[in-house]
């Protein structure tokens, strides 16, 4: 039965990625024109979203979005989520219409055909890297300038033991957040880790939920109160895993 779960759970993974790949090289001539000018971003978040709904269907996953959303058309945002799965890029695009740029590692920028276009449209972060750390606030900056959000995973990767719910927050996201007195936008994903783990012996399709958190604003706030910003975030996301709302 064990052998039967991880030869199942092998070819899974091996449509993800093929369901990853396929999408981007038909739609490859338009994506390369959309990433030639800064202000065509929205246009390739359009194929972007288009690019995660079909992985997200392709396995089998029936995403399912819960809460009011409080962001409005043209504004900026700093949208949150926990993560454990590398589906949480996928079902953010799809559960987010505001354009958004991800602040995520470097070394993903390394990987084949998707890491051409990663690296061209997301905010790279070498966290080993104090410089690298910092440009991230320079970058950010001019992306808010151009009227687009921002995403950041703020436990900074997906934790090592499987036992951990919700592992802590850095202090980065926030400290973003307060210095453009943009909205913190918290989203709380249900059942990625299960669906599509890194355990390459587990997961099935089935529903993902998601929860829509009310915004939190930032505008009073000043560098200090970093912390107390993070902690209410990770606490709100905390309680949704904890106790479902859905």
């Amino acid at each position: 039965m064990k052998i039967i779960r991880k030869i199942f759970g092998l070819l899974y993974r091996i449509w993800f990625y093929i369901l990853m790949l396929v999408p981007i090289l038909i739609m490859s001539p338009l994506l390369i024109i959309s990433v030639m000018r800064q202000e065509w971003y929205p246009f390739y978040f359009k194929m972007a979203r288009i690019w995660a709904i079909c992985i997200l269907f392709g396995m089998g996953f029936l995403p399912k979005v819960r809460g009011k959303k409080e962001w409005g058309k043209g504004k900026s945002y700093l949208f949150v989520s926990n993560h454990s799965s590398m589906t949480d890029i996928m079902l953010m695009l799809y559960a987010v219409k505001n354009p958004f740029v991800f602040v995520g590692k470097a070394e993903l920028a390394k990987m084949p055909i998707f890491g051409y276009f990663y690296k061209r449209t997301c905010i790279l972060v070498d966290r080993s890297s104090m410089k690298s750390r910092s440009a991230v606030f320079e970058s950010a900056q001019q992306k808010i300038k151009q009227g687009l959000s921002v995403c950041i995973f703020p436990e900074g990767g997906v934790p090592n033991d499987a036992s951990i719910v919700l592992d802590n927050f850095k202090d980065g996201a926030f400290k973003l957040a307060i210095d453009h007195r943009i909205p913190v936008a918290p989203l709380t994903f249900h059942d990625n880790k299960k669906r599509f783990p890194f355990d390459i012996s587990k997961g099935f399709p089935g529903q993902m939920r998601v929860k829509v958190h009310p915004t939190i604003p930032t505008r009073i706030l000043e560098p200090e109160d970093r912390k107390i910003l993070r902690e209410q975030t990770r606490d709100i996301i905390l309680e949704e895993l904890s106790s479902p709302t859905l």
